[in-house]
């Protein structure tokens, strides 16, 4: 059994594969460059299109499933004062902190939606199909991705919440507390995308932002 402490270190590398980054170059395009300069899966699909941005969004969630799901598993980790699930929340949000300041990508990476998705799809599945369906709804009827992932991160917690007591899970207030911190760091990675909303500037999915210097950190 190796520390808890060193399977947040390969968690957060898990984490810090640059996915969108990877996929750009294998189109010979730059996502840091091109549309909003985010490296996640809404710029992906404006400058790569589907075909490369769907994979892209599929990969983030997996870093954030493996974490939780097969690096915590397989290596133990311990001894934790949470016990198994102090462990998991340690890879998970510590694979969140590699896809948000990647090692791999000079620390610049994605908002964390798709990541923390994986993750509390391994820690809470019901509360993350919930969160989910919110940001589908939201996206569909706007087309503003930004407006869907806050507002699922918001509900997340008190999904995470409910399930918990209902499953009677071990340590749910950890869950709770570690759901809570990643949806104010989701909303703290759109903090310009808020601005936008409430002027009534921010892009809609499918059109092609302004230049990276004049987005500020779009979607």
């Amino acid at each position: 059994m190796v520390s808890t402490a060193l399977v947040a270190a390969l968690s957060y590398l898990v984490g810090s594969v640059p996915t969108g980054d990877i996929a750009a170059r294998l189109c010979g395009k730059s996502l840091r460059t091109e549309g909003s300069g985010n490296p996640g899966f809404t710029n992906a699909w404006r400058i790569l299109g589907p075909r490369a941005a769907v994979p892209v969004l599929i990969a983030d969630i997996a870093k954030g499933v493996i974490a939780v799901l097969v690096v915590a598993p397989i290596l133990g980790g311990g001894p934790s004062p949470l016990g198994p699930t102090g462990v998991r929340l340690a890879a998970g949000l510590a694979a969140v902190a590699g896809h948000v300041w990647p090692l791999f990508a000079r620390f610049r990476g994605g908002k964390g939606v798709a990541t923390a998705c994986g993750v509390f799809l391994g820690l809470s599945p019901l509360a993350t199909l919930a969160a989910a369906a919110v940001w589908c709804v939201l996206v569909g009827a706007t087309r503003i991705v930004s407006l869907g992932s806050l507002s699922a991160a918001l509900v997340l917690p008190w999904g995470v919440m409910l399930e918990a007591r209902r499953a009677g899970t071990a340590q749910a207030s950890a869950l709770v507390w570690a759901a809570a911190a990643v949806a104010a760091l989701i909303v703290v990675r759109h903090r310009s995308n808020v601005r936008r909303l409430v002027t009534g500037t921010e892009s809609r999915f499918g059109a092609r932002p302004r230049s990276v210097t004049g987005r500020g950190g779009a979607e």
